[in-house]
Order: C-alpha cells, then sequence, then structure tokens
C-alpha cells in the first residue's frame, strides 16, 4: 500500500519525504540507476498513478529534455513548461541534456529514462523514471532517485537535512503536472502520442 500523510501522520514526514506515493515493493524493486551509484548515501522514491498508456506517459518523459514541469516560477526561469508535445524530442540519446542539469545515461523506449548528475552542490544523483503499465491503458510512474551527497562536511549536512522535503515539493508537482498532461491526451483518444503535437 502506498505511503500517504494521511497514512503515516505529520510526526512522520521524513518517512513521507523519502517515499511519497510508493509500496514497499516497488521500493525494493531494481532499476537502471543502480547501476550507476553503487554506494549512494540516500535513496529517494516518488510514484503516481497515471490513466494514460505506456507509450503516451513515455511520450512525456521525452519532454523532460526541455523543461521540468514543476514550479516553473521557480525552476524554468518563469517560463511555462510546454503544454504540447514538441516534435523530435523522443529521439532520445545516451548524452542528451535532461532538465539542464542531468544527462541521459539509459533509456528503454515506453519504459524508462535514467539520467545522472554530479554538482559540488547536490553531489551525484542517479535516478530512473520507470513506467509500470497496470494494463493496457494505465500506468503507474514511478521514480527512484540515488543520492551521494558531497564530502564537504557541511554542505552534506545540509544536503541530508533539506534534500528529501525540497525533492518531494518539486517533484510531487512535476509528477502530477506530468499524469495531468498524459491523462489529457490519452482521453482525447489520440491514435499515437506524437500526434497531439
Amino acid at each position: 500500500m502506498a505511503v500517504t500523510l494521511a497514512d503515516v501522520g505529520w510526526s512522520d514526514w521524513r518517512s513521507i519525504a523519502r517515499t511519497w506515493g510508493t509500496t514497499a515493493a516497488e521500493r525494493e524493486q531494481p532499476l537502471p540507476c543502480d547501476r550507476w551509484l553503487d554506494h549512494p548515501d540516500e535513496a529517494l522514491f516518488r510514484a503516481v498513478d497515471v490513466e494514460a498508456p505506456a507509450p503516451v506517459l513515455f511520450r512525456w518523459l521525452c519532454q523532460l529534455r526541455l523543461a521540468p514541469y514543476s514550479y516553473d516560477w521557480l525552476d524554468n526561469f518563469g517560463r511555462r513548461s510546454p503544454r504540447r508535445l514538441t516534435p523530435g524530442l523522443d529521439a532520445l540519446a545516451v548524452g542528451q541534456r535532461v532538465m539542464t542539469m542531468l544527462t541521459l545515461v539509459d533509456f528503454e523506449r515506453d519504459r524508462h529514462l535514467t539520467a545522472l548528475t554530479r554538482s559540488p552542490i547536490f553531489g551525484t544523483i542517479a535516478g530512473t523514471y520507470a513506467i509500470i503499465p497496470v494494463d493496457a491503458q494505465r500506468s503507474r510512474l514511478v521514480v527512484k532517485l540515488l543520492i551521494q551527497y558531497p564530502r564537504t562536511p557541511i554542505v552534506a549536512l545540509l544536503q541530508r537535512a533539506l534534500l528529501p522535503a525540497g525533492d518531494l515539493f518539486m517533484m510531487r508537482k512535476q509528477l502530477l503536472t506530468l499524469k495531468e498532461l498524459a491523462e489529457r491526451d490519452a482521453a482525447l483518444h489520440l491514435g499515437s502520442p506524437a500526434s497531439s503535437v
């Protein structure tokens, strides 16, 4: 059963910040990001149900090459993340930039995007956006982030204290936005994801 605030209450916000929306089984499932960071200091998990087929949802994940789809006023210089699919963004290749600060390191069409970043501020982060089909019309979007904090003690301490909740604040908005857009396109009975361009 997925963990929510109603389930655990406000006193366990740290658990929510690390596992929002996910089940225990999803948190135990190996994902491609595991191959990119052997000894993480932290693992964060997020998930949402999406009333859209895997190909439609995957096509919206490809849009992360262009924009973050979170709070645009905060992480996209005030520019609105596009609400229509951008031609060509599904032509993926290892080495492409994702959300500006990440590099695409692995992908499988209609299954996952995996990206990596190394930063003196955030440390090393490897993340997978995995699509788990429920049936022909529904999917689960499960995200796993592995984090190796910076080795500077004060920076690492601040990151440990702030990153899980800060990331949840941003990623919850991102996943709900992608969910909304994928469900909109699926509800329009589009023949293929590309036809919504």
